[in-house]
């Protein structure tokens, strides 16, 4: 079992499908436990992205935005429960064999395992059309977008080696990636600017002292300011955002069981429309300002040996890209499901295996991830905290424009 596939199963609920609920049991047998098909293929793109996706982040993302629009599309009209079913996967299937064909054996499996709960017919047949209809058609709108790896980690060389510019960060020294989110092709904004905020607070500044007096204190290493409750958050929320989002936003369609199944692969798409454009606006903001990163600014000025607790990502600090993943992720979950879940939910992390957090809400996951970059000592809190915020915007950009991805 993938480690994402563990965590996951740790969200995992009863499901119901409409289709079981209005067939009921046949008589004189046994009631199977039913299957949810959002979740079916909720975890079908899980794992197969887990198993063979893209080595970058956004590039991930586009792959459920593209597919589960698809499905949304192919889901408009009124319909049969057979129809809903089968749009549904195979608009999922058909973008992911395109995507990551070297899932294609694991991927024509799933889609059997579907379509043989669905009873044979026109519905069927219909619903299968549709969703591969609407699967080549999204996938035709973003071709060239660049979402692809290449394209996202353009070659971005530093300016100058000024003070407070960024620079290649201990202790890989590698080049900057994510150059090239800034040039691609936004789902909903106007602009890859629309949202960008303004400048970092000044060099000497007051507000530019106290974010490095804190990280230096609490990010540090060796830090004897830091209580191990913080660093647990730290470590607990040091990997992929993506990776780390997958089992909230799994509780959250969960949560709308009882919502139209067009609703919840509207939810899945939206969710990862308001990630990609985020992740283009983020690295809009990163690279128009490159600031330096706490390691660069202490060490340069303060303490040549500082290290922070945990290695530094290779990009520039303003704003947090953890902070604008988990503020977009809070605003869509926030305006289409509530901002409480009906019960609490566990979730786990790979970078803190065998560990798991409960919540039961959206809002004290952005507010963790606040803090956590800090006491990771990779990002100031400004950075931060303008990064939620850009997050939360754009991602209400994406759902106030939504309905021009559903004509």
């Amino acid at each position: 079992m993938t480690t994402l596939r563990k965590v996951l199963v740790l969200a995992a609920v009863p499901a119901v499908t409409l289709s079981t609920v209005l067939a009921g049991p046949a008589a004189g047998t046994v009631q199977q436990q039913p299957v949810d098909v959002a979740l079916e293929w909720y975890d079908v793109t899980a794992d197969t992205i887990a198993a063979a996706g893209a080595p970058t982040q956004v590039t991930n993302n586009r792959t459920w935005a593209i597919g589960w629009l698809a499905a949304s599309r192919a889901l408009l009209r009124p319909a049969a429960p057979s129809y809903r079913e089968a749009a549904l996967a195979s608009a999922v299937h058909e973008t992911l064999v395109t995507l990551v064909p070297a899932r294609k054996a694991e991927l024509d499996q799933a889609l059997a395992t579907t379509l043989a709960r669905v009873p044979d017919g026109a519905d069927e047949t219909n619903g299968v059309a549709a969703g591969r209809q609407q699967a080549k058609a999204v996938l035709a709108s973003r071709v060239n977008d660049g979402l692809d790896p290449a394209s996202v980690n353009a070659p971005f060389t530093p300016p100058s080696t000024d003070a407070g510019v960024w620079r290649p960060t201990p202790s890989k020294y590698a080049p900057g990636t994510q150059y090239g989110n800034r040039l691609a092709k936004p789902f909903l904004l106007k602009s890859v600017s629309q949202f960008r905020p303004g400048p970092p607070p000044a060099l000497g500044s007051p507000r530019y002292n106290r974010d490095l007096a804190e990280v230096r204190a609490d990010g540090a290493l060796n830090s004897t300011t830091r209580t191990q409750a913080q660093t647990d958050t730290a470590q607990f929320w040091y990997g992929s955002s993506y990776v780390l989002y997958t089992a909230p936003l799994r509780v959250a369609v969960a949560e709308a069981a009882r919502r139209p199944l067009a609703e919840r692969a509207k939810l899945v798409a939206l969710f990862h429309v308001a990630s990609v454009d985020t992740q283009i606006a983020t690295s809009d903001t990163k690279y128009s300002y490159q600031r330096w990163r706490p390691v660069t600014a202490l060490r340069a000025t303060v303490d040549a040996d500082w290290t922070p607790l945990h290695e530094t990502p290779a990009h520039p600090d303003y704003p947090s890209g953890h902070a604008t993943y988990s503020g977009a992720a809070e605003q869509v979950l926030t305006t289409l499901v509530g901002a409480q879940t009906a019960k609490p939910y566990t979730i786990g992390s790979p970078t803190a295996p065998g560990v798991t957090r409960t919540y039961s809400g959206w809002h004290q996951l952005t507010a963790e991830n606040v803090d956590a970059r800090v006491w990771s000592g990779i990002h100031t809190r400004t950075a931060d905290t303008v990064g939620a915020t850009l997050g939360r915007q754009v991602a209400a950009n994406a759902l106030h424009n939504a309905h021009k991805l559903f004509r």
